[in-house]
């Protein structure tokens, strides 16, 4: 997972959240359970995961596991971006 991908993810909830400008938001802080986000938050998210790096998530990528924090994200597009290589073999590197 490359460097990029956590900052951009970092710098959208930066943006986005207000709960999250107020305290020291590294990868792994803790983001449903530390409050940052909520059920709409992840909705959020998602769509700025699917536009932005250009990926599909299905109802089964939204589990909790997946949004703890900014890595478990990064994670969850690393994984995506290698299924949508190797499934048609069409690059979708981010832009």
């Amino acid at each position: 997972m490359a460097d990029n991908t956590i900052e951009r993810i970092r710098d959208f909830i930066l943006r986005t959240f207000p709960l999250a400008r107020g305290r020291a938001l590294d990868a792994d802080t803790a983001l449903l359970t530390g409050g940052i986000i909520d059920s709409l938050g992840v909705l959020n998210i998602v769509g700025f995961l699917e536009r932005d790096f250009d990926i599909e998530l299905a109802d089964d990528d939204l589990t909790p596991d997946n949004f703890q924090s900014i890595r478990t994200l990064g994670q969850l597009v690393a994984s995506k971006q290698v299924v949508s290589l190797s499934t048609d073999g069409t690059d979708r590197t981010p832009r």
